[in-house]
C-alpha cells in the first residue's frame, strides 16, 4: 500500500509517544522510504493523563483522521 500511493496514515488509541505506531512508522521507513511522497502520520491520543469523562477528546476520531489526510494529501 505504501509503495502503491506513497503515503502512510497510523491511527491508534495509544499515547503518540513510546506507542505502536512508532514501530510501524520506522519500520516503513526504513523499508520504504524512496517511495515515500509525503512525512509518515500518525494520528494517536495525547501524551497526558486524562479522565474517563474527556475520553470522546482524547482517543482519535474520524476529523482527526481527516485533518491529517488532508494535509498528507497537500503535501
Amino acid at each position: 500500500s505504501v509503495i502503491k500511493t506513497g503515503r502512510l496514515l497510523i491511527s491508534h488509541e495509544a499515547p503518540l509517544t513510546g506507542g505502536f505506531a512508532s514501530e510501524i512508522s520506522s519500520t516503513v521507513q526504513e523499508e520504504c522510504f524512496l517511495n515515500l511522497e509525503a512525512p509518515i502520520s500518525r494520528v494517536c491520543g495525547y501524551d497526558t493523563p486524562f479522565p474517563h469523562i474527556f475520553e470522546p477528546f482524547y482517543i482519535p476520531d474520524k476529523w482527526k483522521c481527516y485533518d491529517a489526510l488532508r494535509k498528507m494529501i497537500n503535501y
